[in-house]
């Protein structure tokens, strides 16, 4: 869709300077902005490789001389990158499903479809769901009976969602994702050797003996609240015997794994690979950056930021940035690999004063 750039900066709430009448189809970076582009230079840095491409309107920082850089027009905001995410919103062509319900598409008799619902190829909807208004489902995927899924829900390709799950409005699934699978719980009949390594924080592993697994079966569900998105291969497991449960504003990014009973709160923000392990608690507002692991059963305050590959073993006190593992307050992880980094040389300082301290006898 083709936008004035006037039209642009009002939906926007930002500055227009220059041709407010200029067409805009697209957005581009600078080096490769077409004349029908936005050039995104929203830093000084990007803004040096307009002349490498054709724009004639470019997003700029505050203070930026949009006429020294050549252009005809320009939309300033205080905030350019959060702008930004209305632009994106604005030119997105998206990955729609085709409008209506495709006539391989497979709906049980009893299950509710919303108004201006589209359905993709091989999908299936099954007993006594409900779909909600203007509701996008994509090829293949499934939606399990009992389910409800809010309004305004967009499901990539493949998306599965079990039994039982409760989806609130304008949920986001990308290719993949999996919601109401069986929780990953299991018990032997005797202690194993794991609750003994576990209790005994590993001085013990008691009957070392194989041992069957028997699994415990998921008899809850999942809940998840409103502008939630998962993203691509994700997966939310079912609860035990009460619902896993995701707040509302909750962004996953690829490849997380959030455990049976596990409770996030509001406006969590979940990088990539993050493993968020059974019955664990997360607060709101909380970061968990990638590859982070959370253990089972703790609880994370709200606010609490994890830096890349963090490992949380024990609760974590609301506001806390925590990195490292085990996990600890960021500055004294940041001090203690300082000093790891001095052992080599504190070793051979340490050989030197031994050396000149105890010389051999008459030896000066």
């Amino acid at each position: 869709m083709d936008y004035q750039v006037k039209q642009i900066a009002k939906a926007l709430d930002a500055e227009v300077f220059g041709d407010g009448d200029i067409i805009i189809s697209g957005v581009a970076e600078p080096s490769q902005a077409k004349s029908t582009d936005i050039a995104l230079a929203m830093d000084a840095k990007y803004a040096a490789d307009l002349p490498k491409g054709q724009a004639q309107v470019a997003m700029l920082w505050p203070g930026a001389d949009w006429q020294a850089l050549g252009l005809r027009a320009a939309i300033v905001a205080p905030r350019p990158r959060f702008t930004l995410s209305g632009l994106s919103a604005m030119v997105d062509p998206e990955q729609s499903v085709p409008s209506g319900i495709h006539p391989t598409a497979v709906i049980e008799s009893s299950a509710t479809v919303g108004q201006d619902v589209s359905i993709g190829p091989f999908t299936y909807i099954g007993k006594d769901a409900i779909i909600g208004d203007h509701a996008q489902i994509g090829a293949q995927c499934y939606i399990g009976s009992g389910v409800t899924l809010g309004r305004d829900a967009r499901l990539r390709e493949a998306v599965k969602v079990g039994a039982r799950v409760t989806i609130g409005d304008r949920f986001v699934a990308q290719p993949g994702v999996v919601v109401g699978g069986d929780g990953f719980s299991f018990v032997t009949p005797e202690v194993s050797a794991v609750e003994h390594v576990r209790d005994s924080l590993g001085e013990e592993r008691g009957d070392i003996t194989a041992q069957s697994w028997s699994r415990i079966h998921s008899l809850g569900s999942v809940t998840i609240g409103d502008d939630v998105e998962l993203g691509a291969n994700s997966c939310v497991d079912s609860g035990t015997v009460r619902n896993t449960v995701i707040g509302n504003g909750v962004k996953c990014d690829n490849l997380s794994q959030i455990g049976h009973n596990v409770q996030i709160g509001n406006d969590c923000l979940i990088c990539a690979q993050v493993g968020i392990a059974g019955s664990a608690r997360i607060g709101n507002h909380v970061v968990l950056g990638g590859q982070t692991g959370i253990s089972d059963n703790v609880f994370v305050g709200d606010h609490v930021i994890t830096g890349g590959a963090t490992k949380v073993l024990s609760n974590v006190p609301a506001g806390r940035v925590m990195l490292g593992y085990p996990a600890m307050k960021m500055d004294q992880h940041i001090e203690t690999y300082k000093a790891l980094r001095r052992l080599p040389r504190l070793f051979r300082d340490v050989k030197k004063l031994q050396t000149a301290i105890f010389k051999p006898t008459g030896k000066k």
